[in-house]
């Protein structure tokens, strides 16, 4: 079975430009580090339909998922709502994130000299923050001890939500990967070799490509054209990515092929 793993990302804000999604990249470089790889992301803006059918796919998928946003507890936060549905479970109070929340509270109450009140109406309403899928386990936040969740589909698809916050967010994704996937790292881990290729078009390399590929099934080939770059004009990148030993088989077959086909290269380049 081929390990896929997926990014979700939740929010108006990210569709309409507010702000600028920072997550995609800092995932693919967590992965990256543990030999792992990104098969997807989708962008889902605060419409509850479309987060509870993104997320029953997802459930569905038997991939793993991290999802991040709208885990919080105001009007426009509807991801563990959403998670529910898609699994067809009620929210149910988690009596682990109960505890830290209501750490969380009485703290936040020392450090503005006031007494701590349970059953003020702002911390009875920050409980809602507990309030995950029933079955669901936690994620511990090292930043605010306010926990993200991970849930299982019947398909096995597993995803993990975490806040939106990337100081939050990225060392709880961290946690993860290391608690319950290290046996998978370096499962993934891809070599990427590649050549600018000038005064060449895409269409005439394409049997090459192609070729490559049939030969070599555990490879991609990447042909990423440019027309104006500073430092080679117009030219093609061209390479192959894989893993290592089929990499540099496939490599091989690569520079082969141009030097038949008379192609005039340029710089070369490795990527692991």
């Amino acid at each position: 079975m081929t390990l896929s793993l997926g990014l979700i990302v939740v929010g108006d804000e990210i569709l309409s430009g507010k702000r600028a999604d920072k997550h995609l990249i800092k995932f693919i470089d967590l992965l990256s580090d543990r030999g792992l790889a990104l098969s997807y992301a989708e962008y889902v803006g605060d419409d509850p339909a479309r987060i509870t059918d993104v997320l029953a796919r997802a459930f569905a998928s038997g991939d793993i998922v991290f999802c991040t946003g709208g885990i919080g507890a105001t009007p426009d936060d509807h991801t563990r709502q959403c998670a529910a549905q898609a699994l067809g479970v009620p929210l149910q109070l988690h009596p682990e994130a109960a505890d830290l929340i209501r750490d969380r509270m009485h703290t936040l109450a020392q450090e503005q000299g006031l007494p701590y009140d349970p059953e003020h109406p702002d911390n009875v309403h920050r409980m809602n923050m507990g309030c995950f899928p029933l079955g669901a386990s936690i994620i511990p936040n090292p930043y605010n001890k306010i926990p993200g969740f991970s849930c299982t589909g019947a398909a096995g698809g597993c995803v993990h939500f975490f806040p939106g916050f990337p100081v939050m967010a990225w060392p709880m994704m961290e946690w993860v990967l290391d608690t319950h996937y290290a046996g998978l790292f370096g499962s993934q881990a891809k070599v990427e070799r590649s050549v600018i290729v000038y005064e060449a078009m895409e269409a005439s390399l394409t049997p090459l490509m192609l070729a490559i590929e049939a030969h070599h099934p555990h490879v991609r080939v990447f042909s990423l054209p440019s027309v104006d770059h500073p430092v080679h004009g117009r030219h093609i990148e061209l390479g192959v990515k894989g893993p290592s030993a089929d990499s540099l088989s496939a490599w091989e077959a690569l520079r082969e092929g141009l030097h038949q086909f008379g192609a005039k290269c340029g710089p070369e380049m490795v990527r692991e």
